[in-house]
């Protein structure tokens, strides 16, 4: 068997003994949600996933999700010797990390990815491969025209319908595993059988759609519901006939609204349907989108259920949100993708999922602060986070000069500790200028014998003048 110009072996015996424990699209398993309750198939009580695809919350919800993932960019990594991955580029990878297929890009083929998943439960991907054996191209199949097959041995093999697009032209192609990546949402029946949410939540969501298709018609009959006319006596069949039809041509209707009623001969009109106060439309609405919320694991505030929680900054809900829907999805995804590539270590996918909070810059901003001040970031990578060309002397983490390490501090501890110092004694206060005490005596001797010559001669001559006298 050829595909893509290639052929595609496998052994006789096994192909000659492939059967299926799975359902066909011909039985309407994929069309159908046939137990959405307990003895609903005995009844007579179905629930059919294109018209519950229709409700406004399970659009939402898988749209949502699928929008989300589908934003984040698909990275090929490289794990180097000490266990970090970081992005990459390969010339057998990245060609059709770029670009999956000739008219997707990989922002709705990784949607689509996940709508055939949440609505269906199976994603089938066929490879394409180039001359190499390399995977050149990926393309999602109609997951109604797909049937898997499995060998006596268990060997695993996938049955592909005409699908022009993806390449498939025969009425009928058997492929092994290999060239199928095939991802469920809910094996839970089989381990190839992926069940979708709407197998829990398609009643509820069934309900919806009967409460407001009930609601429509209610409003556009006026909003009177509908009701019997009663006579105060028997009346035959030809006359309630009559009656009957007479009613329903000129008081029924939204053509009809407004009309009066004349009634005689006793006849009373009584409702026999609830009013939509009495049937508590808008709380069997709420009750019903919590139920499908809850089933899709989606925070019943991100598509308009309730309020939303009492958080100061969008990472704690973006959080909460990633953890509850898109992880599980997204950790399979990355696996799947990796294996069906065949990507050889040290090689593997990573999506980005600093895109959830791309416009949240304030919390981006604090932790690239907070990364560059703990030493975890280089202030280069804090700035290609935001876009920004690298400065020169930003390709080191950086630290204040007064952070020790602990090794350090033990270091320093466990050292025998330094001599006490000594303080060393203070110098004498100087000595005043010694000063010459003996020409000191010298001047004072000669200005004493002075002041005693002078006083001699004022005794003579004071004698001398006492005698002249």
């Amino acid at each position: 068997m050829r595909l893509f110009g290639f052929e595609i072996s496998r052994r006789k015996a096994v192909n000659a003994g492939l059967i299926t424990h799975l359902p066909t699209p011909a039985n309407g398993w994929l069309a159908t949600v046939r137990e959405s309750f307990a003895g609903a198939w005995q009844r007579n009580i179905t629930v059919d996933r294109q018209e519950v695809l229709t409700y406004s919350t399970v659009w939402a919800c898988i749209t949502l999700i699928a929008s989300d993932i589908g934003k984040l960019w698909v990275n090929l990594v490289e794990e180097n010797k000490d266990g970090i991955c970081t992005p990459t580029t390969n010339p057998a990878y990245s060609p059709v990390l770029r670009k999956p297929n000739r008219f997707s890009t990989w922002v709705k083929f990784v949607e689509f990815w996940m709508i055939c998943k949440f609505s269906t439960g199976n994603t089938y991907v066929l490879k394409e491969r180039d001359g190499r054996g390399v995977v050149r191209a990926l393309y999602i199949l109609d997951p109604a025209r797909v049937q898997v097959l499995i060998a006596p041995d268990g060997s695993v093999f996938y049955q592909l319908a005409a699908d022009f697009l993806a390449g498939l032209t025969d009425t009928s192609v058997t492929v092994p595993a290999s060239e199928i990546i095939h991802d469920l949402c809910v094996p839970l029946f089989h381990p190839l059988v992926g069940v979708s949410p709407i197998y829990a939540c398609g009643l509820a969501a069934t309900q919806g759609l009967k409460i407001q298709t009930n609601s429509t018609k209610l409003f556009a009959n006026g909003s009177q519901p509908g009701g019997m006319l009663t006579a105060p006596q028997a009346i035959s069949n030809e006359t309630a006939k009559r009656l009957e039809e007479y009613w329903a041509a000129n008081y029924a209707g939204e053509q009809n609204i407004g009309k009066i009623v004349v009634l005689g001969d006793g006849l009373k009109y009584e409702p026999m349907a609830m009013t939509a106060v009495d049937a508590e439309v808008v709380a069997q609405l709420k009750l019903t989108d919590e139920r499908i919320c809850a089933t899709f694991h989606v925070p019943g505030y991100m598509v308009g259920i309730g309020p939303a929680p009492p958080y100061t900054d969008i990472q704690s809900i973006n959080l909460q949100y990633y953890t509850q829907a898109l992880q599980n999805p997204i950790e399979n995804f990355e696996t799947l993708l990796g294996e069906g590539l065949e990507l050889n270590p040290p090689y593997a996918i990573e999506l980005d999922l600093e895109a959830l909070a791309r416009m949240d810059t304030k919390t981006q901003m604090a932790t690239a602060k907070d990364g560059v001040a703990g030493g975890i970031l280089t202030p280069n990578e804090a700035r290609a986070k935001f876009d920004l060309l690298p400065k020169p002397g930003g390709e080191s983490p950086m630290m204040q000069q007064q952070m020790f390490s602990l090794g350090a501090l033990d270091k320093r501890d466990q050292a025998a500790p330094a001599p006490a110092t000594t303080t060393p004694p203070a110098p004498p206060p100087p000595e005043p200028p010694k000063r010459n005490y003996a020409r000191l005596i010298q001047f004072v001797n000669l200005k004493a014998s002075e002041s005693q010559v002078l006083r001699s001669a004022e005794t003579t001559h004071s004698v001398q003048d006492d005698a002249a006298a």
